[in-house]
C-alpha cells in the first residue's frame, strides 16, 4: 500500500487528484500509476487505469495471480476493469470519502481487503476541501 500512497502523493504534487494504485503479481510490483486526469486532460486516467496501462499487456494467467492496490475504493469504471481482467484481489486504502461498487465486486468473487489507512483518508479529505469542483468532476457529479 505504501507504493500506492507514494503514487497518490505524486499525483497531488503534479496538481492532480491524490489517488494512487499499484498492481502486484507474485509479490512484485508490475505496474504503478496515479490519477492523471488533470495532468493529461484525460476522461479516464484514474489511478487504477493508469496503473494497468503502465503494467502493459499481461496474460489472463498473470491477472489471475494479481492484486490491485488502490488508495481509494475503485469507482465503477476501475472496478469494471478489474472484473474484466479477472483480478481476484483488491486492497483498498480507504472508502470513507468515496465508495465504489464494492458489494457488486465482491458478488463477482473478488476478495476486497480494507486497510482503513488514515493517511489515504487524509489525502482525500484535504483534497476535497481544497478543490471540491475538481473532485466532483472526477466522480461524475
Amino acid at each position: 500500500m505504501q507504493a500506492a500512497i507514494d503514487e497518490a502523493k505524486k499525483g497531488r504534487d503534479e496538481g492532480g487528484i491524490p489517488i494512487g494504485s499499484v498492481l502486484v503479481i507474485d509479490g512484485k510490483i508490475v505496474g504503478r500509476g496515479h490519477n492523471r486526469r488533470v495532468q493529461k486532460g484525460s476522461a479516464i486516467l484514474h489511478a487504477e487505469m493508469d496503473c494497468l496501462e503502465n503494467a502493459g499487456r499481461l496474460t489472463a494467467a498473470d491477472y489471475r495471480r494479481a492484486t490491485l492496490y488502490s488508495t481509494l475504493s475503485p469507482c465503477d469504471m476501475c472496478s469494471g476493469t478489474a472484473l474484466l481482467y479477472g483480478i481476484p484481489r483488491v486492497v483498498i486504502g480507504e472508502n470513507e470519502t468515496f465508495q465504489g461498487p464494492e458489494a457488486y465486486v465482491q458478488s463477482r468473487g473478488v476478495e476486497l481487503t480494507h486497510v482503513h489507512s488514515a493517511e489515504c483518508r487524509q489525502l482525500m479529505v484535504d483534497f476535497i476541501a481544497e478543490k471540491p469542483e475538481l473532485w466532483n468532476e472526477d466522480i461524475g457529479e
